[in-house]
């Protein structure tokens, strides 16, 4: 997904590195390239105009220390490579446990992002680590989505929460509380929520997100994104972010032919 844009910036880096002493002229002119790049991934305008100017001033503030003979066009690859990692959100982290188990995931976003499958993943990587997860089927609303969970959760060997039919059928609101209840008694570690998505942020998924992650006090709530959004990965994240207080972005369906820009423009949104 994101070869493109490691292609541009490889380009843009190569003939920096070849110029020996930089200059301000060759600063703008890298800086030109990466905002060509990171708006052809679809990386939102904003996000683009911030993270240009920071690497510009942080480039053009390290000039007048570089000495003559280094690789000045190593420091400055090293400044645009330490802006990435922290518009990612900074150094890598685990999943933070509860101290009272279960350690409950909720995954919200939009419907057709993969949250179902996103969840059977989960489940069998927790599991696999010697966890004892519990996947909570609380999308009451797509057709047969309780029944994907529940075949998803055979497939791996994880127990499913279904106490509701879905189609339409049922409180997933009550289906998550119940679900945290029934983990609790059975002693699973680890609770991992399919919440329901839409096409759209309607208010009806807003007051269902918002309720389900008050009453599961989850200690990850995770926004998935299906890396085809690009641009709208923004705006869609700042929304979850609002409701439910995103901890985390999961980009699905990374072997397509996105461009990446989504990744970078959710994360800056939360």
């Amino acid at each position: 997904m994101f070869e493109s844009l490691t292609s541009r910036f490889s380009s843009a880096f190569s003939s920096l590195r070849s110029r020996g002493k930089i200059s301000s002229a060759d600063i703008d002119a890298t800086c030109a390239e990466i905002r060509q790049a990171l708006l052809e991934s679809d990386v939102a305008l904003s996000v683009v105009e911030s993270f240009v100017e920071q690497v510009r001033e942080k480039s053009l503030a390290a000039l007048p220390t570089m000495q003559s003979g280094t690789n000045q066009g190593q420091a400055i690859f090293e400044i645009v490579n330490a802006s990435l990692i922290e518009i990612l959100g900074g150094e890598a982290r685990r999943v933070r446990f509860a101290k009272n188990p279960p350690t409950v995931i909720m995954l919200a976003g939009l419907q057709g992002a993969g949250k179902t499958t996103l969840a059977g993943k989960l489940a069998k990587f927790y599991a696999d680590q010697g966890n004892t997860p519990l996947l909570v089927a609380s999308d009451l609303q797509r057709p047969n989505a309780v029944t994907q969970l529940q075949v998803v959760g055979e497939s791996i060997g994880v127990p499913v929460f279904a106490p509701e039919p879905g189609n339409g059928v049922g409180d997933p609101v009550k289906v998550a509380k119940s679900g945290i209840e029934f983990a609790k008694s059975k002693q699973y570690n680890m609770v991992i929520v399919d919440t329901a998505g839409r096409h759209q942020l309607d208010q009806e998924l807003v007051d269902e997100l918002e309720q389900i992650s008050s009453i599961t006090r989850a200690s990850e709530r995770w926004l998935v994104i299906d890396a085809q959004v690009g641009q709208a990965a923004g705006p869609v994240a700042a929304s979850f972010h609002s409701l439910a207080g995103v901890t985390g972005i999961v980009i699905t369906k990374l072997d397509g032919t996105a461009r990446g820009g989504g990744a970078l423009s959710a994360v800056a949104a939360t």
